[in-house]
């Protein structure tokens, strides 16, 4: 094993960071010497967090967890981004069969085109019906979320999303 730091991409939008993608960035740490959070967002498209401020949010979310990081990056491939930060492994979560059917054509492709593998780690099944887009829609009409998204990030998507 060589003395280079194993570390591995976490990507996604993380608009907002959910409990769910808290599970897989904390179980992610104990397996790499450094998570990046890598927060890919479409520079034409508005969010609900600026990217910023997603990358603040995650920073506060995992700060409890030594090795993880976050870092914004544009629209960009995710190999890019792999190359530049040089991480070997792409670290997916996925929650069920339609995530792995979605994922596993550009697990390939990344592989064929770079050589980057593609980890997919389970989610936790109590948390699989969790996701950023339902979470602000249902928080936005009033639901209480606050079982759903880290503590750090409830106040600012409240904010946003219910003015």
């Amino acid at each position: 094993m060589s003395g280079n730091p194993r570390r591995a991409v976490c990507p996604g939008s993380y608009d907002p960071m959910t409990v769910g993608h808290l599970d897989v960035i904390t179980r992610a740490s104990a397996l790499y010497d450094e998570v990046v959070v890598a927060v890919l967002f479409n520079p034409a498209k508005e969010g609900t967090f600026t990217p910023d401020e997603r990358v603040e949010l995650i920073e506060k979310s995992t700060a409890h967890l030594p090795g993880v990081r976050a870092e914004g990056f544009g629209d960009r491939l995710i190999v890019d981004v792999c190359r530049d930060l040089d991480a070997g492994v792409l670290l997916k979560g996925i929650r069920s069969d339609v995530d792995y059917d979605y994922e596993l054509p550009m697990a390939l492709m990344n592989r064929e085109m770079t050589g980057v593998e593609t980890l997919m780690l389970p989610g936790d099944p109590a948390l699989g019906h969790y996701s950023s887009s339902l979470i602000r829609v249902i928080a936005a009409r009033g639901a209480d979320v606050s079982s759903m998204v880290p503590e750090p990030v409830l106040r600012p998507l409240l904010a946003k999303v219910r003015g």
